[in-house]
């Protein structure tokens, strides 16, 4: 029996955040990607974690943001759009007994406004649960 979530929190802790080394090198060998522009989402599947069923990531590339201020910018945004909008999926997770690594990157040369960062977080969080047919191209 599947013990019940806990009630979501709007929170991102260490737990949730994808830190591994070598994770971050499986994402970019064995991954898939989604692309909703100017976004790309790495996803991977992984061994199920009670305390935290998926973890991110965030990147934005020195390459495309040449500056450290508009790249720390782009991955608050990034982050916040995530933390706001993750429940449904971790719930999912959680329900299947899957685990999820996530790494979202920017490719972008300026940060977007919020609003448009949170539509297109948005829309690769629900092109990313199982069922899409469309998702993983």
């Amino acid at each position: 029996m599947i013990p019940p979530l806990p009630p979501p929190r709007n929170t991102l802790g260490a737990s949730e955040r994808l830190k591994s080394r070598s994770m971050l090198e499986d994402l970019f060998s064995r991954g898939k990607v989604i692309q909703q522009a100017p976004f790309r989402l790495l996803f991977l599947e992984q061994p199920y974690d009670a305390e935290a069923p998926v973890k991110a990531a965030f990147s934005a590339p020195k390459r495309r943001m040449k500056h450290a201020h508009d790249r720390n910018r782009m991955k608050r945004l990034m982050r916040e759009s995530y933390r706001r909008n993750k429940h449904e999926l971790n719930a999912l997770c959680h329900d299947q007994q899957k685990g999820l690594a996530l790494l979202f990157i920017s490719q972008c040369n300026t940060p977007p406004s919020y609003h448009v960062t949170e539509e297109k977080i948005i829309l690769l969080l629900k092109r990313l649960k199982p069922g899409n047919e469309e998702a993983a191209q």
